[in-house]
């Protein structure tokens, strides 16, 4: 029992418990329409994007995350304008529009004297240093995320598979497009802040695969995800204390393997 009780000693432990317990979840809820949709990609790619609103928030002296979540906003628009004006393939629009905004942001930081370490946490992330107002904030945008989509899952869902018969019964496909990838960019840009680049992207992409693999339906999937994601945090931060490892590195290569233990588990059927 001392292995369990031990790291709960300490505060930073325990809000780095339920900051990655609060953001399995919150990827969870898009990240399953990220993987029906094969937008795998943009996870990575939103994270990247958004380094333009950061520095030019941090040029002005204004809040990082404010930054973030208007360059992500832009950059979700943006897709979707190009995807629809180009007659492109998603994945397509995302690369164009993600290196577009990457190469701003990165001849906009050219002009900062020094690269600060403000900026690098933001990329950088740390579940260890996650204070009690991110996990209020972080709970917020869960309950509201979890809303919307729950208000416009039926919508959303014929939209994504059947846009013929959405348009046909008056549904405004595009703009439910638009939401979508705008709550992706939300989810993006406050996961990568709280847990850094590659964690995000591992609960993103790598828990709701894996759920995807086991669950027939939207809501089992989601679930299965926030429950392989939470799994996947618990086991990965324990081995970190233990191990002194990179507390990030270890809950991803841990979130891999469930992944892998779920195909092979898959392979059998």
């Amino acid at each position: 029992m001392h292995f369990l009780t031990d790291p709960l000693q300490f505060d930073f432990f325990v809000r780095a418990l339920l900051a990655v317990g609060l953001v399995s979840v919150l990827c969870a809820l898009v990240g399953a329409w990220v993987v029906l949709r094969g937008l795998s990609y943009i996870g990575d790619a939103m994270s990247h994007a958004v380094l333009p609103g950061i520095v030019g928030a941090f040029l002005s002296g204004g809040s990082l995350l404010l930054g973030a979540l208007v360059a992500a906003v832009l950059t979700a628009l943006g897709i979707g304008v190009v995807g629809q004006r180009s007659g492109l393939k998603q994945d397509s629009a995302i690369g164009i529009v993600f290196v577009g905004m990457f190469a701003l942001g990165i001849v906009m930081l050219s002009r900062v004297p020094t690269f600060t370490s403000d900026l690098s946490h933001f990329l950088i992330g740390n579940p260890l240093g996650v204070t009690a107002a991110d996990l209020w904030g972080a709970l917020a945008v869960t309950l509201v995320v979890g809303a919307v989509l729950g208000a416009v899952q039926k919508e959303l869902l014929l939209a994504s598979f059947d846009p013929t018969e959405a348009r046909a019964v008056g549904l405004p496909v595009r703009r439910l497009e638009s939401l979508l990838l705008i709550l992706i960019g939300l989810v993006v840009v406050l996961t990568v802040q709280l847990v850094g680049t590659t964690l995000s992207v591992s609960l993103l992409i790598t828990s709701s695969a894996a759920a995807r693999l086991l669950a027939r339906s939207l809501p089992r999937m989601i679930a299965l995800a926030a429950a392989l994601g939470i799994l996947g945090g618990v086991v990965g931060l324990y081995l970190s204390y233990y191990l002194d490892t990179a507390t990030g590195a270890t809950i991803v290569l841990v979130n891999t393997a469930v992944f892998l233990l779920v195909l092979l588990f898959r392979r059998r059927e």
